[in-house]
């Protein structure tokens, strides 16, 4: 879960924190937004959609950025730091909004990161020609409470975050309201599904993990013993495995690396244990963001290969400054909720013999130790369950080649108009896009079904169903590698 992680109490505590219906449905309706004031002007119609907006109780402006055919805004909203209990204390939540049509379906996306202030439209946002409002996700800067209790850092938490947000918009977009999110958004949107499962008209989850038994990791060393072609799998290990021959020569490197870019390993604890967590991150980075065909670009004789060849490939698919202090502190929120609730992956990697001295490293140590830390092990297991038994309008969409898919969402018997569908050869940035042409047809029929703008033609044909708004290179053209390098062990 670096750049592989980094381009996730009790059942009483849990039930506590999910129960649509229980406690934690009650904590969220005392948390609701005031009611909108009437958003007219003195002539009786409609005021401009920005004055609608900030008319929300606790929304305010940041800034309004021009696009053609949309009004993009970045907005701050105001939460409760804890829902359960909305009158200890409040922060600003980051928000942006492409607006489009109020008469249009709305999409709510999910990065489960920091939301980017730039115009961008997610591939459902495409097919079905909406509104898409975008979340910060809790504790991520400058979404952060302060002081910071990390303990109101949970999924239900952060989807009480989303429940709200949702509330206080849908009295201006009014149509049907779909959530996605890939990777740790898709999870997210998953949660939120789960916990307010009456709020959204759909569900579209990308490469979403779901590591329901946390000590259970057997599907990730099966994926890497069988993923790709023999020939790219012993490129890859081959390197992975002179990076911990020669680790004193190019540990050395890598003090000077680190000194040239003042670089710090205060958080996991020695220049050592960081460079080991990069290397052990290596080839599950490669399979996360590069295809097959990229294998080529890996060197073929890596026990004859010159050191600096070793240390750029390394470099450039795991990253050496990602366990460094100035790597973490951006990702501190996902260590936490990786090692208190959503698991990590702690595979073998036996090509390696005995050359590791630490392993997989779990994320506490990636996580500041004056944070205290906690697994709870029924989470993960609550939310597989739901879905299995209660999946209504949900689509996941995963890669065949990427390793967060080897523990992925399965649907069971409960499921309604629900679908799992793989992309070929895929990696972490597969989309509907990449399916196989029925398997395409069918999820984007889907989605134009639950947000209510299906035309007759796929009513009547799926196979006809098409993305309603025309590809917009700026908005739709999505860099994975962008989005979440600097530490693989991320989803």
């Amino acid at each position: 879960m670096r750049k592989a992680l980094r381009g996730f109490l009790s059942l009483a505590v849990l039930i506590g924190t999910v129960s649509a219906t229980g406690a934690s449905a009650g904590a969220a309706t005392a948390a609701e937004p005031a009611t909108i004031r009437p958003a007219v002007s003195d002539s009786g119609t409609s005021t401009d959609i920005k004055d609608r907006i900030l008319a929300i109780p606790g929304m305010s402006l940041i800034e309004e950025k021009p696009y053609a055919g949309y009004r993009y805004f970045v907005l701050n909203y105001t939460q409760p730091i804890d829902h359960r209990h909305p009158s200890k204390g409040t922060f600003q939540q980051r928000i942006t909004l492409l607006h489009k049509d109020t008469s249009r379906p709305t999409v709510f996306y999910t990065g489960g990161y920091n939301v980017s202030t730039s115009p961008s439209r997610s591939e459902p946002t495409r097919i079905v020609d909406g509104n898409q409002v975008s979340l910060e996700y809790r504790f991520f800067t400058p979404s952060r409470p302060s002081p910071a209790d990390w303990s109101k850092l949970d999924i239900w938490q952060a989807a009480s975050d989303q429940h709200r947000v949702f509330t206080a918009l849908k009295r201006i977009y009014s149509k049907n309201w779909l959530t996605t999110g890939g990777s740790k958004g898709g999870m997210t949107a998953t949660y939120f599904e789960r916990f307010y499962p009456k709020d959204m008209d759909g569900v579209v989850a990308y490469v979403a993990p779901n590591d329901v038994v946390n000590k259970e990791d057997s599907a990730y060393d099966h994926f890497f013993a069988n993923v790709g072609t023999k020939e790219c799998r012993d490129r890859l290990n081959g390197v992975q495995r002179e990076a911990l021959v020669r680790r004193e020569p190019l540990e050395k490197k890598y003090a000077q690396y680190a000194a040239d870019n003042g670089y710090t390993f205060s958080t996991v604890g020695t220049l050592d244990k960081a460079y080991e967590a990069v290397v052990m991150d290596y080839v599950w980075a490669y399979w996360q963001y590069s295809l097959l065909a990229d294998c080529d670009s890996i060197p073929a004789d890596a026990k004859n290969a010159p050191d600096q060849a070793i240390w750029d490939s390394i470099d450039s698919i795991s990253g050496f400054s990602a366990y460094a202090d100035q790597g973490l502190a951006n990702y501190t929120p996902y260590y936490y909720q990786a090692g208190t609730q959503l698991g990590s992956p702690d595979i073998k990697q036996p090509w390696l013999g005995k050359l590791s001295r630490y392993g997989y490293q779990p994320p506490r140590n990636f996580v500041p130790r004056s944070i205290p830390m906690r697994f709870q092990p029924s989470v993960m297991r609550d939310v597989d369950t739901w879905v299995k038994h209660h999946a209504s309008h949900m689509l996941y969409v995963y890669g065949q080649n990427d390793p967060w898919g080897a523990e992925r969402f399965r649907l069971g018997a409960g499921a309604r108009d629900s679908y799992v569908f793989t992309v070929p050869g895929g990696n972490h940035g597969s989309n509907v896009a990449g399916l196989a042409p029925a398997e395409n047809a069918t999820a984007t029929a889907a989605i134009l079904r639950w947000a209510g703008v299906a035309p007759a033609a796929v009513q009547a044909d799926p196979a006809k169903a098409k993305p309603l708004a025309k590809f917009d290179a700026r908005l739709d053209k999505k860099d994975l590698t962008t989005e979440h390098r600097l530490g693989t062990r991320r989803p």
